[in-house]
């Protein structure tokens, strides 16, 4: 097959050059230019084109009857629970994460639950067969029905998924696919881009379950072009350190589903095990209560977590104290620090604050704010807070304490792992009680330090 004919387009101004160059002719940016296929006359997607296709019929949306999309399990719980329930056909997955965290592993599992009941392919473009069967081998799964290709050409896997019809098939990973159409290598940005697009379309037009697998940059943002994220229905992240046996994965797209879902496993010598409680993980164990330790119950998806919200205060001997937060993002931790200051009258200028979330767990929500100032407070005080004490709640830059979202489900999580005494804005208080729960209800900062220091 004749390759198409390709130029190189610059992404700051849209300039086009037949040859790549390190500076755009155009605009003169630098590392700009990117391979592209010249657009012809005739569709490249198709082998056979008759003529101009017909424009699909425009519809109301009232008359278009809306029905759940059907799914179906991999058979790992946590997984499905990120995915929104599980599979759908003809649905695309894209899952990312740091090399040796766990990706392939959990999908060959994946696979070989699915390979009982469906037809599953899965496309190896980084390991030989033998490389994967001694990986099945050491989980101990049954892939006896699981179909299995080492091959990083797209034409070629386009014509295996043709002749085959798989349900589920795997491709590992989207880095490693080229197309014979562009003479750039494996890896580019306009190879990942081409060999997406038409695995996509592939997926649409046939039905099959596609589950991508991406590299990662060293910020830990997926490889390749951003378009990359926005042709697939699912972007799943896998978060964790390598040297922890733990492992997050995180939906942050999903068509087909809630996003921000969390998934929670443990790395273990039979492949990675979902976590029943994941609370567990993310509380430390301390036999007496410690100064600087403050639980909070987060909202993970349809989740709740309590995660421990660590602090230690020092005095600092740089001219500019040090601020570092681990878990929680760094400009929120000085802004409350600034609030702390003024609405509280207790100052931390001229010392080091560092902040860390226990587990390795990452919260975005600012319903941590609470418990990070609670922490930072008894660690300057050097006095432990309250045994079995939970908060949460979002502090503004006026002081005010503001609600939380799904702070019944919180409430209930905390009292169901034992804990006493919750310290919670006044909006999100129960209208009825929670058995083995005193609810502490507060509106400013000020309030919500003196009700600690009376329970101590």
């Amino acid at each position: 097959m004749a390759k198409a004919k390709t130029n190189y387009t610059c992404s700051e101004c849209g300039g086009i050059t037949n040859k790549w160059g390190g500076q755009c002719p155009s605009c003169g940016a630098w590392n700009t230019l990117v391979e592209t296929i010249v657009e012809t006359g005739s569709n490249r997607f198709s082998v056979q084109h008759q003529g101009l296709a017909q424009s699909a019929p425009v519809l109301s949306l009232a008359d278009i009857e809306a029905i759940d999309v059907p799914r179906f399990g991999t058979g790992i719980e946590e997984f499905d629970r990120v995915l929104g329930g599980g599979l759908v056909a003809g649905g695309v997955v894209l899952i990312g994460g740091d090399p040796g965290i766990g990706k392939s592993t959990l999908l060959l599992q994946a696979l070989a639950n699915l390979s009982k009941i469906k037809k599953v392919l899965y496309v190896s473009g980084e390991e030989s067969g033998a490389q994967i069967a001694l990986r099945a081998k050491r989980l101990a799964v049954d892939a006896k029905d699981l179909k299995l290709q080492a091959e990083i050409q797209l034409e070629k896997i386009l014509n295996t998924l043709a002749d085959h019809k798989p349900d589920v098939a795997v491709i590992d990973s989207i880095q490693t696919v080229y197309s014979d159409a562009l003479s750039s290598a494996p890896g580019s940005v306009a190879q990942v881009r081409e060999c997406a697009a038409q695995l996509t379309r592939v997926a649409k037009q046939t039905g099959i379950t596609i589950i991508m697998v991406g590299h990662v940059t060293k910020e830990g943002a997926l490889a390749g072009p951003r378009v990359l994220e926005h042709i697939v229905d699912t972007v799943l992240y896998f978060e964790g350190d390598t040297h922890s046996s733990f492992r997050l994965v995180r939906a942050i797209k999903n068509r087909f589903g809630a996003v921000n879902e969390l998934g929670v496993f443990a790395m273990t010598e039979k492949g990675l095990k979902g976590v029943s409680n994941p609370s567990a993980l993310f509380l430390s164990q301390h036999d007496t209560p410690v100064p600087g330790a403050c639980v909070m119950v987060t909202q993970e998806g349809t989740r709740p977590l309590l995660v421990e919200i660590q602090a230690l205060v020092d005095t600092s001997h740089l001219p500019n104290a040090r601020r570092l937060s681990v878990g929680l993002e760094q400009n929120r931790l000085a802004m409350l620090l600034a609030v702390l200051h003024r609405h509280a009258g207790i100052a931390a200028f001229d010392q080091d604050v560092f902040i860390n979330a226990v587990g390795g767990v990452k919260i975005t929500e600012p319903a941590a704010d609470l418990a990070v100032l609670l922490a930072i407070h008894s660690s300057m005080r050097s006095k432990p807070l309250p045994r079995g004490l939970v908060v949460f709640g979002e502090v503004g830059l006026a002081g005010e304490i503001r609600p939380a979202p799904r702070g019944q489900e919180r409430l209930r999580e905390a009292a169901k792992l034992g804990f006493s005494i919750a310290l919670i804005p006044k909006s999100n208080a129960p209208k009825q009680k929670i058995e083995g729960l005193t609810i502490i209800a507060v509106e400013r900062i000020e309030e919500a330090l003196n009700r600690v220091r009376e329970h101590e």
